[in-house]
């Protein structure tokens, strides 16, 4: 019971905080993340830890709203989509300015767009169907399609292998070396290993309205935001007992009840997302599936998860790549997902493909995700009793990000997700995300989901994707998990979410 009132208190901090006051401005808040970002560019990675603190430096078009919906933020309003689905008219808001002084004009925004479309792995996915993106006027950008696309709007919402908005004169930069954007927040300092320091862009201009999840109004109440990377776990653990920072990502969840007595009170998020274990398809072992359905067969979900997360307060066994409560929650094609694992089906996987053990399967993971390392652990095991000779390569989180883009490095690399609002944005839909999933199979359900504009028949036309994934393993899901942060009870304002933002904070007392 003691437990249980525990995590309730926990899932009370989820609840919206209301201000009966407008909160003064002012304060310095640390904040610790699990390590260094391999750029400060979110068009050109797909982590996490880059979108994280890039957010507050950058924006874009659209953005997603507390339920998950598109919403604009740079744009004006919501597309004129013409009847044939393949023309979106977008308004942008006039007035807004850059963190260099510049006022941003539709001329930005198509040179960012169209490199967008060549650095992001999702710009490249969208950029199949794009035929054009134009300027009608300054305050208009029109992106005519090849074919309808239903995800288009989500593509261009996310903050990783982000459609960011930058001046045009910088959009011609690769890899990008002038970080200016038109957030609330501009980058003042970067000490690589020690801190990335962010301050308060006076010219910014907030849309209008209440917050709304990462859209509506964003308030700059803070003076100061510095991200601290803290690779080691058990050190992001203790700081957050001792009150060193403001707010920790990623906490290892058995840790619940030291950080619960600490200085810093304990968030939960649940279900956050799913731990996966994504495939290289394009060379070495994994290019057959026969090897690929060999470990699909060998994994063992419950013990993996458990070795993770140690109780299942924080996780759940579940091979459907969005659980129970979610729309697009479907139980198709998750046959071979076995808690226990198959042993005897995986070696004689692997017999059929003719293994004999001479060449290493090569996992790629890291220990700043504690419980990536625990996973490659367990599973390596399970995959050794099936035959495999496996290499595990443990890296830093930043190194695991470049050497992901080599598919001469690794078999396997470890990763995790957000249940995301458009399953398009998963990275292996991308057919340019490392693991270079690309099939016929793959593009025949797939267009078809992504053609579809009708919510309804879109959710019918997921189930079919899913079996895709399972048939050709691209990628294993492990299942699914809760994630846990830490916040110091003077800082108000933080809407718990995937990637923790700090517009709308502030320190209680200031």
């Amino acid at each position: 019971m003691k437990r249980l009132m525990q995590i309730f208190a926990s899932f009370a901090m989820l609840l919206p905080v209301v201000a009966w006051a407008e909160p003064q401005k002012g304060g310095v808040i640390d904040v610790a993340t699990i390590g260094e970002p391999p750029t400060l560019d979110p068009m050109a990675s797909t982590a996490d830890l880059v979108g994280i603190v890039t957010q507050n430096i950058y924006e874009t078009l659209y953005t997603f709203d507390k339920d998950w919906g598109v919403t604009p933020l740079l744009a004006a309003d919501m597309p004129k989509v013409s009847g044939d689905g393949l023309t979106y008219t977008i308004p942008l808001r006039t007035g807004v300015k850059f963190h260099d002084g510049s006022d941003m004009d539709s001329a930005d925004v198509v040179a960012s767009l169209q490199r967008w479309m060549k650095v992001a792995t999702r710009g490249k996915q969208a950029a199949e169907v794009i035929k054009a993106v134009d300027a009608p006027d300054a305050n208009t950008v029109k992106i005519t399609l090849g074919k309808p696309f239903a995800p288009l709007l989500s593509l261009l919402s996310l903050n990783n292998a982000a459609a960011i908005i930058i001046p045009s004169e910088n959009a011609g930069q690769d890899p990008l070396t002038s970080f200016v954007g038109t957030g609330p927040y501009m980058l003042k300092d970067r000490k690589p290993d020690q801190f990335i320091q962010l301050v308060r862009f006076d010219a910014y201009k907030s849309r209008d309205g209440e917050p709304n999840g990462y859209g509506g109004a964003r308030k700059q109440y803070l003076d100061e935001i510095r991200f601290v990377p803290v690779p080691d776990p058990n050190t992001r653990v203790e700081g957050a007992v001792a009150g060193q920072f403001a707010y920790v990502d990623s906490l290892p969840v058995e840790s619940f009840a030291k950080i619960s007595s600490g200085k810093t009170k304990p968030v939960i998020l649940k279900p956050f997302g799913w731990p996966v274990f994504v495939m290289n398809t394009k060379q070495g072992l994994n290019a057959d599936i026969r090897i690929r359905k060999a470990i699909q067969a060998a994994l063992a979900p419950n013990d993996m998860l458990l070795a993770a997360f140690g109780s299942p307060d924080f996780f759940a066994v579940d091979g459907a790549m969005y659980p129970q409560g979610y729309k697009w929650h479907t139980e198709t094609g998750t046959e071979p997902y076995k808690p226990e694992g198959d042993t005897e089906a995986a070696a004689a996987l692997l017999k059929e493909a003719g293994y004999d053990g001479s060449k290493p399967l090569r996992i790629l993971t890291s220990r700043q995700y504690e419980f990536h390392y625990k996973m490659a652990q367990v599973a390596a095991e399970y995959l050794k009793a099936a035959g495999f000779k496996v290499e595990l390569d443990v890296v830093e989180w930043a190194t695991l990000t470049k050497n992901r883009t080599d598919p001469a490095l690794w078999d396997i690399y470890i990763t995790h997700s957000p249940f995301l609002p458009e399953p398009s944005l998963t990275g292996i839909m991308s057919d340019t995300s490392p693991g270079w999933w690309v099939s016929d199979r793959k593009h025949k359900v797939l267009d078809a989901f992504n053609a579809e504009p009708d919510p309804a028949k879109r959710v019918e036309l997921w189930a079919p994707v899913q079996q895709a994934i399972y048939d050709e393993v691209p990628a294993f899901k492990v299942g699914d998990f809760n994630a846990l942060a830490a916040q110091a009870p003077n800082l108000q304002g933080v809407t718990p979410a995937p990637w923790p933002y700090f517009w709308n904070a502030y320190l209680e007392g200031k």
